[in-house]
């Protein structure tokens, strides 16, 4: 898969996955979220493979953690001002 749609395959699934975060997550432009979208992604992909091979459970919980622990990051970057919205304050009127 592409990276430009395996993020968006990623910005999909989180917004599925948190419906209260669903607007940011749709509205989302910063490299840094459009980063963890493609992480997320990358890991269902993995723990999805290894859940389809049907032997190894304990891989497939940390490939659930692993998604957790992103879904985490992106609950947090949603919340962070974007770094134009940084610069633009910083800088003199």
């Amino acid at each position: 898969m592409a990276r430009s749609n395996r993020r968006e395959a990623g910005r999909r699934r989180l917004a599925m996955r948190l419906p209260e975060m669903r607007t940011l997550i749709m509205e989302a432009r910063e490299p840094r979220q459009l980063e963890l979208f493609e992480a997320y992604q990358m890991a269902v992909e993995a723990r999805d493979s290894v859940r389809r091979q049907g032997f190894n459970s304990s891989r497939v919980r940390e490939y659930d953690q692993v998604c957790f622990e992103i879904e985490q990051h992106v609950i947090g970057a949603m919340h962070e001002p974007s770094y134009t919205t940084e610069q633009k304050a910083g800088e003199p009127s």
